[in-house]
């Protein structure tokens, strides 16, 4: 059964075509996914099928009867109620008036009102409704009562997906659904569409969400919509058996072209007929030319390194952090050594970023101590994203005060020949940041931070509307980065791909640490938990043995020798765990499961070796020069 029909579907807005010609049809137990690049038009389809936009021309037809649910990227802002008022409103009028019953329950405000609100869903069967709301919040495990406008980026997300939900949709449309959602929440609404024979036509860049649940794909490319009746994997390939066809007979195209224009200019008289036609042909082939919509080239990024850090980069001892009375960290120890690659895996409000600002200095712990290694050079990718100023440009936004050149890893580049690294045209550069799409604010703010020279990166929920394709080279970057990695992410995928151990958060402030990335963590909690064994402390120096003589001595001859031998010592054993941790940087190495404990132990030994070596080269070295 056909749900919704899209007829030459068109809108531009002041440029080319975000859509042109669309034709497509939902069928009735479809799980569609919307693929496409950032700036393709995906949100725009959605809010055209929900009716939130009307398009320039062409026709949305709905099945008679059918009802449609919208859950939009970006939650609406200035939203007043209770988190049981929102939800029930998208039940339709009489879960308005639901809505309205329930906060005059709460003021009693207005007596005549609430009982002619009483009468109306006693007389319609209003009460159903409160049910379902009250289903459908357990279910996204957000408390009714509950002020909207108190929540956190993520309640508010899952009000919004059970004011979708509450409706009992035919069709669910979904934009980035699992935005701001823990895992645990992903997990369940995972289950919830597989289970619940809903059709759903949703986009996303959580790659593991869209293996599990799409049936199909529908790819936006250069204006256009084209329907793969096949799951993800087998889409990537023929959609790369297609691009090769396609280049190719570009080239013939391009090259029979060429061969023409140098026909028209030798000046042949186009009086014949056989030249007239010969001309005419010429003419549409450039039509043809003009109207071909090129592919975008591919993002580049690369990242400003600053000189390496210490070996140590920072550690934390028994620290505690609580608001209130609530306590979100309760005596954690934790040591980041220099490249080490580090998952914050926990349930919304957990206190994931809360612990990043520990880490970064910005909060202080109310017990214990945070020691930060030397020349530690971090980068803080900015979840809320407030260093982007919306009515500054793309230009602006990225170059500052320092005009058309920046300097990228000590070379200068042109801020248009940076920006386009990151798919923004010269045009797009000019844009204000607030007329972005989520997915190009996203790479703003990537291009921004990568000007910055750092030897330690801190990425809180990276992932966020990105597409496909720039994730995975995000990804790829992080992979080949030199330095050292913190990221807080709800992204399965990303998190096997990126980091080598994860903190967990436990629960009444809890948190561990465990070997490998999200598989991995979730294969051991299906055993007995079996935590990484703590980290050890940095060896403390021996006090001194009392000398003869009131000052220190000098060097024996011994410790020389062992002066002289202690630097290509601690090279061998920086360059052993170089090796190591390169394997591990190979997510194929956690499918040896019998190598990965092992590694990451040996590993854990190099960097205390090398750490105490270094303490004792430098006791030594402050002795070399004494005199006897």
């Amino acid at each position: 059964m056909s749900l919704v029909t899209l007829h030459n579907i068109r809108i531009a807005f002041g440029g080319p075509a975000v859509l042109d010609d669309i034709s497509l049809t939902i069928q009735k137990g479809q799980r569609i996914c919307l693929l496409g690049r950032n700036g393709e038009g995906k949100s725009t389809l959605l809010k055209i099928i929900s009716r939130e936009l009307t398009p320039d021309s062409g026709e949305v037809i709905t099945a008679q009867g059918i009802t449609v649910a919208y859950l939009p990227q970006e939650v609406p802002m200035g939203l007043q109620g209770s988190a049981f008022e929102l939800t029930a409103c998208g039940a339709g009028k009489l879960g308005e008036s639901l809505a309205a019953y329930h906060r005059l329950f709460q003021d009693h405000s207005d007596p005549a009102m609430f009982q002619e609100l009483q009468h109306e869903l006693d007389t319609h069967d209003g009460w159903q409704i409160q049910t379902r709301v009250e289903r459908v919040l357990d279910q996204v495990q957000v408390k009714p009562d509950l002020e909207f406008s108190a929540l956190s980026g993520g309640l508010r997300r899952r009000v919004f997906l059970a004011r979708a939900l509450v409706r009992e949709p035919d069709l669910l449309l979904l934009d980035e659904p699992t935005n701001h959602l823990d895992l645990d929440s992903i997990a369940w609404l995972e289950s919830f569409i597989l289970n619940s024979g809903l059709t759903v036509l949703f986009v996303t860049h959580d790659r593991r969400l869209l293996k599990r649940l799409s049936t199909h794909i529908i790819e936006l490319e250069r204006g256009r919509a084209i329907s793969w009746p096949c799951d993800y994997p087998t889409f990537l390939t023929r959609k790369q058996a297609v691009l090769d066809i396609e280049e190719k007979e570009w080239a013939r195209f391009d090259k029979k072209l060429a061969q023409e224009e140098v026909w028209i200019r030798r000046g042949v008289k186009a009086r014949r007929a056989r030249n007239e036609g010969r001309a005419r042909a010429l003419y549409s082939m450039r039509e043809e030319r003009r109207k071909r919509r090129e592919r975008v080239g591919s993002v580049s990024m690369t990242i400003s390194e600053a000189n390496r850090s210490g070996v140590r980069v920072l550690e934390a001892k028994h620290i505690s952090f609580a608001y209130q009375e609530t306590p979100i960290i309760r005596d954690f120890s934790f040591t980041l050594m220099r490249k080490d690659r580090v998952g914050i895996i926990g349930p919304n409000g957990s206190g994931k970023t809360t612990l990043l600002n520990l880490l970064l200095g910005t909060l202080t712990p109310v017990k214990g101590s945070i020691e930060q290694g030397s020349n530690v050079a971090p980068l803080y990718f900015d979840q809320l994203r407030e260093a982007i100023d919306p009515e500054k440009s793309v230009w602006e936004n990225v170059a500052g005060n320092q005009g058309s050149t920046i300097t990228v890893n000590g070379i200068a580049r042109h801020i248009i020949s940076y920006l386009q690294d990151f798919l923004f045209t010269s045009e797009r550069a000019s844009t204000p940041a607030r007329n972005l799409s989520g997915g190009e604010r996203h790479r703003l703010m990537l291009a921004r931070l990568f000007t910055q020279p750092s030897n330690v990166l801190i990425f809180d929920e990276p992932t966020n509307d990105l597409d496909t394709e720039t994730l995975e080279l995000l990804e790829e970057v992080i992979m080949e980065y030199p330095g050292t990695i913190l990221v807080v992410s709800h992204d399965r995928e990303f998190l096997n791909n990126v980091v080598t151990s994860a903190l967990i958060f436990e629960g009444e402030g809890a948190v561990r640490e465990y070997v490998g990335g999200y598989d991995d963590w979730e294969r051991q909690l299906k055993k007995p938990s079996i935590p990484l064994p703590p980290k050890a402390a940095v060896p403390q120096k021996a006090a001194p043995v009392p000398a003869e003589a009131s000052g220190p001595r000098k060097l024996t001859f011994k410790e020389r020798l062992e002066l002289e031998a202690l630097p290509a010592l601690i090279e061998k054993m920086e360059q052993e765990s170089h090796i190591l941790c390169s394997q591990m940087a190979d997510p194929a190495f956690f499918q040896k499961t019998g190598f990965v404990r092992e590694t990451t132990i040996r590993i854990k030994e190099l960097e205390k070796a090398v750490l105490s070596a270094y303490e004792r080269w430098q006791a030594l070295e402050s002795r070399s020069g004494i005199k006897s």
